[in-house]
């Protein structure tokens, strides 16, 4: 999996060294619909048998006002974990605001906080039983675009399994903020 991901990021900095030495002079802070996916190393984090890492895929859609701010919708799988006798199986919608900080007119950095709402299968011991659950996220990453409309991205995302949007409204002095699932991916980004 490590290997795999390397090799993805050697592609993508070859590409982007590539394109960066091409004079290209142009902006990617037009407002538009955008596409993407992700691929990630998923830590998941949790009480004895449910330790372990995953790989991790994500189909996002979002809108971009300006340069600075866009909205962001995913489907994710965060993919099975755990052995035969205690394990699960989740996967989820998100939702989510973003900010934009354009470094050059290539590369901008960007951090993004949202929601979760997931479902996992649990199976313990033969019997299996369903979960619905909600919980925040934040995320942040560095995005380089090889073309107008073509980037590339590396982003870093914690889903804390234990907050909610509501609770954290409700009462932030009380929030307990021990993450369950941390998200290293990378992605490609494809603007209309």
């Amino acid at each position: 999996m490590k290997n795999t991901l390397t090799a993805l990021a050697g592609i993508a900095a070859l590409t982007s060294f590539g394109s960066f030495a091409q004079s290209n002079d142009y902006s990617v802070d037009e407002s538009g619909f955008y596409v993407g996916g992700n691929y990630g190393y998923l830590r998941v984090e949790g009480e004895d048998d449910f330790d372990d890492d995953k790989d991790v895929w994500q189909g996002l859609l979002g809108y971009k006002f300006n340069e600075w701010v866009a909205i962001e919708g995913s489907f994710i799988d965060f993919g099975d974990y755990g052995n035969d006798i205690a394990g699960g199986d989740t996967d989820g919608y998100t939702a989510a605001i973003k900010g934009i900080l354009p470094v050059t007119d290539k590369f901008s950095l960007y951090a993004k906080v949202g929601q979760l709402w997931s479902e996992t299968e649990y199976n313990l011991g033969g019997v299996s039983s369903d979960y619905d659950d909600e919980s925040l996220f934040v995320g942040a990453g560095l995005s380089y675009a090889i073309t107008k409309n073509f980037l590339v991205n590396a982003e870093y995302t914690v889903y804390d399994a234990e907050l909610d949007a509501d609770e954290a409204v409700d009462d932030i002095d009380d929030t307990n903020f021990e993450t369950d699932l941390k998200q290293a991916s990378i992605g490609v980004e494809y603007r209309f």
